[in-house]
């Protein structure tokens, strides 16, 4: 009586196990993405620190925003008109290139902790029924299993597992044979595979890879958002060229239909009548060629913000107000100070220095490779009683520890890969130099540009000065009959091209410092995907 209890009690157990497996597999399913990308982003919260940059928009499209992200439905009430900070915004939040790049993070965060469960224990578990036909009768053959296998840093390799089988005859025979197995394995190597820092080494490379994107992420920010601004200051400055070709348009009309006048009262020669209708024609296909400039750069970074180039949209044209006061500063920092800060901050270059201590792990562990094997192994099973017999029969446990040898009679590959590992740590360490040598000429370019650039615009900011102030001083003199319609045709001409020149050298002074900022690696990113700089280190420390 007791026997069939037992056996209904089991019978119970295994098909709670199966319901509850079932169950699991379908239930959980769709808690599988959560899981992942709650372990992904708290990987990322932890490696980021405070000087890679601001922890923002860095979530992949399909998982929630962080709260200080810009959620871009309140900051666009309108995409017609878009500021330069409403710009960066849509950017960072719609770009298809800047989508890819979080992609790339989330995904090698996802490979960490494939590196991490490695070191888990991992859990199995299942059943089985089996119906099969002996001597007339039909036998269930019934069986469950349960266990985890686990790796630990010193390299053993532990494996359990507890088994339960048991066998009923379904016709003239009420009784059936039950059993249960424990079983254990230890495997502990010795000599090769027997340090943590060798067993761990996949895990170690793994968890310095999720850092390493990380810079990487941060650094393609940091040039991703001066690629916006500067194609948004393109095409703002396309946009004031295409007025000052519409206004010079108008101007050299004004001066045309002046000269008709006084060539109607014979004051004013023929010829020169012509050359103000001359230059007035070619002011208007400079206007029309201007403004099809303007339209083609408009559309062109539409495409940049993944914007449909049929989409209408305008950018703030007081924009060029604000560079007019962010170009009154000039440089106060040498280019030694620039150089060695960019040493210090560049994320790139800190990823190329740590490659070289990758490399160094690298030789160890395959110097270990070309020991010996020598592994320790310990297995037990240990059984329950055979309830089948009348008399219950204690079986066998077996106990076994051993010891297996492999000598390092052969280690060819292992030889290859030790000695490619060693190239390899020569060839990081020369990709280290040659990159601090890339940043250093990078910096010493981006100096240059920033101070020629400084130079440039204030010396054309005096030249458009000369340019209004001959201008107003030749049409005075038109008036009086003391300069011809030529000269004041060149004025025109020339302050013309001093507005576009102007404002070419300022946007040219603007993206040259922003450039500069972002080699030096003192750009910093805000939470709306705008940007601070900090202050550039001196050599001495202060």
């Amino acid at each position: 009586m007791i026997y069939k209890l037992f056996k209904k009690k089991l019978h119970f157990i295994l098909l709670c196990t199966l319901a509850a497996a079932c169950c699991l597999s379908g239930c959980t399913k769709h808690n599988y993405k959560a899981e992942a990308d709650e372990q992904v982003y708290n990987i990322i919260e932890q490696k980021w620190t405070d000087d890679i940059g601001a922890k923002t928009n860095y979530k992949i499209s399909d998982t929630e925003p962080l709260q200080n992200n810009i959620k871009i439905e309140k900051q666009l009430q309108n995409l017609n008109y878009l500021t330069l900070k409403q710009t960066i915004t849509l950017a960072t939040e719609n770009s298809r290139l800047y989508q890819s790049q979080k992609e790339l993070l989330y995904l090698k965060t996802l490979d960490l902790t494939l590196a991490r469960y490695q070191f888990e224990k991992q859990i199995f578990g299942g059943s089985s029924r089996d119906y099969t036909k002996v001597d007339g009768n039909y036998r269930a053959d019934n069986s469950a299993g349960y266990g985890f296998n686990q790796l630990l840093a010193t390299g053993a390799r532990i494996s359990t597992r507890i088994a339960l089988a048991w066998v009923q005859i379904l016709a003239g025979d009420a009784h059936g044979t039950f059993g249960t197995l424990f079983s254990a394995n230890i495997t502990q190597p010795l000599l090769r595979a027997s340090s943590p820092e060798i067993v761990q080494e996949n895990l170690t490379q793994a968890e310095r890879d999720a850092l390493y994107q990380i810079r990487i992420f941060n650094r393609f920010r940091k040039t991703f958002v001066v690629s916006i601004v500067t194609q948004y200051y393109r095409v703002i400055q396309n946009l004031d060229a295409m007025i000052n070709a519409q206004l010079n348009y108008k101007t050299l009309t004004d001066i045309y239909n002046r000269a008709e006048k006084l060539a109607a009262a014979a004051r004013l020669p023929q010829f020169e009548l012509d050359q103000a209708n001359q230059d007035k024609l070619k002011a208007w296909d400079t206007y029309l060629q201007a403004q099809k400039l303007y339209k083609q750069s408009l559309d062109e970074f539409k495409i940049q913000l993944s914007l449909s180039p049929a989409a209408e949209l305008t950018l703030d044209y007081n924009e060029l107000e604000t560079l007019k006061e962010i170009t009154k500063n000039k440089p106060n920092f040498s280019e030694d100070e620039a150089i060695a800060t960019a040493i210090r901050h560049r994320l790139d270059i800190a990823n190329s220095s740590d490659a070289i201590n990758d490399a160094q792990r690298k030789v160890l562990v395959a110097a270990d490779a070309l020991r010996a094997d020598l592994n320790l192994v310990a297995n037990v099973e240990i059984n329950s009683k055979d309830l089948k017999s009348r008399g219950p029969e204690q079986l066998e446990d077996i106990y076994s520890v051993g010891v297996q040898l492999d000598l390092p009679l052969d280690r060819l590959p292992e030889r290859n890969m030790y000695r490619t590992a060693q190239i390899t740590l020569t060839q990081k360490k020369r990709e280290y130099n040659q990159a601090v040598d890339i940043v250093t000429l990078e910096l010493r370019q981006a100096y240059r540009d920033f101070t020629e650039a400084a130079n440039r615009h204030q010396t054309q900011l005096d030249i458009l000065q000369l340019a209004q102030k001959r201008f107003k001083n030749t049409m005075l003199l038109l008036q009086y009959s003391r300069a011809n319609t030529r000269d004041v045709l060149d004025a025109q001409g020339d302050l013309f091209d001093a507005q576009n020149i102007v404002t070419q050298t300022m946007v040219d002074y603007t993206i040259a410092t922003l450039n500069f900022y972002r080699d030096t690696g003192i750009m910093q990113m805000q939470p709306d995907g705008t940007f601070q700089a900090a202050n550039i280190t001196s050599t001495n420390g202060t």
